[in-house]
């Protein structure tokens, strides 16, 4: 009976959470009305956001008034975990609500658009030249949303202990300030400065307010939505490329390290493994695709050069905008690509993919077992790493989920791969688009489309979530809710 009153009480205070998390949704599901003041012609599709905000207000007001008594429980990570996977799939839910609605899009395709904007990925199956600006604004509104995090939205307007449970496992779990609310609030004023000037900075570039306000929330979330079908190769402009670049680089950094930069703390900056890694491998990926695939396609250096550096820039931050199409690249280029989706972006940042910082310890362990077979068997080595402003000394657990998780991303990208190539679609082709979907990159090679089969574009939806949200916090979710049920149902039944 005590385990069942104890169970009872945790789940107060899970569902309370979830309550404030889709109260707050509802909210950020009305912004799209604002359109409305320039264009007033599109009001007839008010009701297509008012209703799944209204249902969404509703589920969480009554979740949040039966059990808020249970704000106050400090949660773990795995109750952590189960509040991120039900808040995130009942938004997700809900958030594909305007796609069938405006477009009158089938729920399957509706949900993968609401998946990729919430995952921030940018893979798209609607047709931008046809939707709205009410819509497109919607598609951008949700990778910003997404960007930021249910968990960072949700703690910076609630106080409770519930906060550090939440935002490590929504993969957050560094802060910036020792108190959670504060910390997430600085996370958000970052990330609000780093959408500001992008529109800024893409209006002065030449774009229109709108698209300028639609790419630069897509940019700082890494997300890849544009409101043109060629993405930025649309504007084929120096100056919009040259906003691009920056802010697909600060959105590649760990909130973390981008508190550092702002603080002007360069050297904690540069000691990042995260950092070293992007400094080597941008400038040299960029230099390869120069060499062996972009001059023998583009007739003029500049063009080529810029090409080369925007595309591996995109690939490795996961942000999935393009100024090029990918159909006439030699293999070389695309399975460079591939790997550059693979690896990632920065930890705790908006990016995808495996991480940079899994692939720095990789190769710091790889060296490191190299130098320990060299030395003397009586000498004392250990590895570390800055995390931050401090010094990291890593011991086997730590490599353990490294490599656990690298095997389980690896494993999924084979399975994804493998039903891709089931439906038809070429091996090329299958390695990149599913690195895209499950590193939530969001470049395509014309295989993601609204014409392609149910069972590849739920593979990608799958992919896209589960790279969003990482393989263990879902699973573990998942297995706890089992086994938190069985043992109330077991209770009751007694």
């Amino acid at each position: 009976m005590r385990e069942k009153e104890y169970l009872k009480r945790r789940y107060a205070a899970i569902l309370s959470s979830i309550g404030v998390i889709l109260l707050l949704s509802s909210v950020v599901m009305l912004t799209p009305l604002f359109i409305l003041i320039p264009n007033p012609e599109e009001s007839a599709h008010v009701l297509s956001f008012c209703l799944p905000a209204g249902c969404l207000a509703l589920l969480g007001g009554i979740l949040w008034r039966v059990f808020k008594s249970g704000l106050n429980t400090t949660l773990s990570v795995q109750e952590g975990g189960i509040i991120i996977l039900v808040s995130w799939l009942t938004v997700i839910f809900f958030s594909a609500w305007p796609f069938t609605a405006v477009l009158e899009l089938p729920f399957s395709r509706a949900l993968f658009e609401s998946v990729s904007g919430w995952t921030t990925t940018g893979l798209s199956v609607v047709d931008v030249t046809a939707a709205g600006q009410m819509i497109l604004l919607w598609r951008s509104i949700i990778q910003l949303a997404g960007g930021a995090g249910l968990a960072i939205i949700m703690m910076s307007a609630i106080v409770g202990p519930t906060g550090v449970g939440i935002s490590s496992a929504e993969g957050r779990s560094d802060q910036l300030v020792p108190h959670v609310r504060q910390s997430a609030r600085l996370v958000l004023i970052i990330y609000s400065a780093y959408a500001m000037t992008g529109y800024i900075a893409y209006w002065v570039a030449g774009m229109s307010p709108f698209d300028a306000v639609n790419h630069a929330f897509s940019v700082v979330s890494t997300g890849g939505f544009s409101t043109k079908p060629e993405s930025i190769g649309y504007w084929n402009s120096i100056a919009v490329e040259s906003v691009t670049l920056p802010l697909m680089l600060l959105g590649n950094l760990s909130f973390v390290t981008a508190w550092f930069l702002w603080r002007g703390k360069l050297r904690f900056v540069f000691k990042n493994g995260e950092v070293r890694l992007q400094s080597v491998l941008m400038p040299l990926s960029a230099a390869i695709v120069f060499i062996f695939t972009c001059q023998n396609l583009y007739p003029h250096v500049g063009k080529a050069m810029r090409v080369a550096v925007f595309e591996t820039v995109t690939a490795l931050t996961t942000t999935g905008f393009s100024t090029v199409s990918y159909g006439n690249w030699n293999s070389f280029g695309v399975i460079l690509l591939i790997s550059l989706m693979l690896i990632g972006g920065g930890t705790c940042s908006t990016a995808g993919g495996i991480k940079q910082f899994r692939i720095y310890l990789l190769f710091r362990l790889l060296f490191y077992e190299i130098k320990r077979h060299l030395i003397p068997r009586a000498a004392v080595t250990e590895l570390s790493i800055w995390e931050g402003n401090r010094r990291v000394f890593c011991d086997n657990v730590k490599f353990r989920q490294v490599v656990v998780f690298v095997f389980l991303y690896m494993a999924a990208y084979g399975l994804g791969v493998m039903i891709l190539c089931s439906y038809g679609y070429t091996l090329s082709d299958s390695l990149f688009e599913f690195a895209s979907a499950l590193g939530t990159v969001g470049l395509s090679v014309g295989v993601t489309s609204a014409q392609m089969p149910d069972g590849a574009l739920w593979a990608e939806i799958f992919a896209m979530f589960l790279g969003r949200l990482e393989f263990i916090v879902v699973i573990i979710s998942f297995l706890k809710i089992g086994k938190d049920t069985r043992l109330i149902v077991k209770r009751e039944s007694k």
